[in-house]
């Protein structure tokens, strides 16, 4: 898992599964390339976690078209190809049915499906055009259990993963040809900043006792299994998807 001279761009990179990844990479001598939305000071302190030369930060919102060609065109223009796509970017918004109207109702699933399927396709698609012409190229996908198990008050967040999945299949299979191989993660509870702050005690030890470890994952443990992923020797691993989530969930 060297990553020597291995351009990786992530998007949604400045905290959480992003932000470990991004060290992740670049502990594993990676030039990384790390995408943000908004907050560019997050992205800075990301930047300069990074052991290593040459990285750089790239503000582009997924659900902007235009923006990730110009991410991906002006990443290859500075460093020449790009080897590794993180596909990370997404968000979750409660609705659940029977407290919300259909105006909201329809926003969230517009907002959820808009960035974490539709966003993420794009992404795919620049960068897999990249890719095509240099014949060799890797992505993974940030999914998520609940695109298996269901998520009863954010639908669309699991319809938009379970999507996900399907999508990271299907790439498997048409990119094979052109040398690029594709992964998916699908974490349980991951004890990022945001996540633990939106929990209540309860929540917390509820979400821990569904886990035999009786704890969540760490940030650091998912960014693992996406550089396990994209790593040299992993390619007959295409089309897979990587359950994260430390036996809370099992399927079969």
């Amino acid at each position: 898992m060297d990553f020597t001279n291995q351009v990786v761009l992530i998007t949604g990179a400045s905290r959480g599964i992003g932000k470990a990844t991004a060290i992740e990479f670049a502990n594993r001598n990676a030039t990384v390339v790390i995408n943000y939305r908004n907050n560019e000071a997050a992205a800075n302190e990301t930047l300069a976690a990074l052991p290593g030369k040459g990285h750089s930060i790239f503000r582009a919102d997924v659900c902007e078209p235009e923006a990730l060609n110009s991410m991906i065109e002006a990443t290859v223009e500075r460093y020449g190809k790009l080897d590794v796509v993180v596909n990370n970017a997404g968000c979750s918004v409660n609705h659940a049915i029977e407290k919300v109207e259909f105006e909201e109702w329809q926003a969230a699933w517009r907002k959820v499906i808009d960035t974490n399927l539709i966003g993420a396709a794009n992404v795919a698609f620049f960068a897999a055009k990249q890719m095509m012409q240099q014949k060799h190229g890797r992505m993974v996908f940030v999914s998520s259990r609940g695109a298996f198990r269901g998520e009863p008050t954010k639908p669309a967040y699991g319809a938009s993963k379970a999507g996900m999945n399907a999508l990271s299949q299907s790439l498997a299979k048409q990119l094979a040809p052109y040398n690029i191989f594709i992964g998916t993660v699908a974490p349980g509870f991951v004890a990022t900043d945001m996540g633990v702050q939106t929990l209540s005690k309860t929540e917390k030890e509820a979400i821990e006792r569904e886990c035999p470890l009786k704890r969540v994952a760490k940030p650091e443990e998912v960014a693992y299994s996406i550089a396990f992923l994209a790593s040299k020797g992993a390619e007959f691993s295409t089309g897979a998807i990587l359950d994260v989530n430390g036996a809370s969930y099992l399927r079969t």
